[in-house]
């Protein structure tokens, strides 16, 4: 438990504000309870009604605000694509728009309880009739990005890892461990995620036989998918990275 909880605290992905923007939601998800271990975990979930079985299915890891309309927002983008969606609630009702607040929120938030909500979401949904267990992806955002990270480390059964400016790793027995396909998106001028560790950390796992998929934005820095960060909104940029993921999310998730 001791060396998950360093690994975890590891890729905590540096603070900065994050709202990416989504299209307007095309679904109404729900909140539920989905460790069948522990009534506390609960998350939003948020799905296309169906008859279909094998359904893609993603989990999707908040910022440091906590579980709030962007997250959800996200969540609903992706159900309309047929996906099942999970975006964990891992501050358990606490969400915020202050960044102290959130700050403290973060910081107050135990590692190895955080890895055990996300470890659990993902049984969750691979257990679900409506769920092809082969084909659960995550994705995270600054802090969610770390984790997202740290859960590809843990759970080799995911079919894609997408991280966006979170915090990476660099020590190559944490890295031999990542075995799901990887994909990035940096901005060139994120003061705390440099692009030369970006670069060594998909060089990294290139050597590994990871599938790495890493692109380093020019011009734009942390939280360039924002539009409410006036100084730091990369319009461009942001519809590329979108694009991009929802790319590799078709290739390496929702594949035919």
């Amino acid at each position: 438990m001791r060396k998950t909880i360093v690994i975890a605290a590891a890729l905590l992905a540096t603070m900065f504000s994050l709202h990416a923007e989504s299209p307007k939601p095309a679904s109404s998800g729900n909140v539920v309870h989905y460790s069948k271990n522990d009534p506390s975990p609960q998350g939003y979930l948020a799905f296309r009604p169906s008859t279909a079985e094998g359904r893609p299915a993603l989990i999707l890891i908040q910022e440091w605000w906590g579980l709030d309309d962007w997250i959800k927002q996200g969540a609903d983008r992706y159900a309309a694509m047929g996906y099942v969606v999970l975006a964990p609630d891992l501050y358990r009702g606490k969400a915020t728009s202050d960044p102290d607040e959130a700050h403290q929120l973060m910081r107050g938030l135990p590692e190895d309880r955080a890895m055990g909500d996300l470890e659990e979401a993902f049984h969750y949904l691979a257990s679900r009739g409506d769920v092809d267990p082969k084909k659960i992806g995550v994705i995270g955002w600054c802090m969610g990005g770390g984790y997202a990270l740290a859960l590809g480390v843990q759970e080799p059964r995911l079919a894609a890892v997408v991280i966006n400016y979170g915090r990476l790793v660099s020590d190559p027995s944490t890295i031999a461990k990542i075995k799901p396909p990887v994909q990035g998106n940096f901005g060139a001028t994120d003061k705390g995620i440099p692009a030369d560790d970006v670069k060594a950390f998909e060089k990294a796992l290139s050597a590994n036989g990871t599938v790495a998929d890493f692109m380093i934005f020019p011009n734009a820095g942390h939280a360039f998918m924002n539009p409410n960060n006036t100084k730091g909104y990369d319009e461009s940029a942001a519809d590329s990275a979108w694009s991009r993921i929802d790319s590799f999310l078709a290739k390496h998730v929702n594949r035919k």
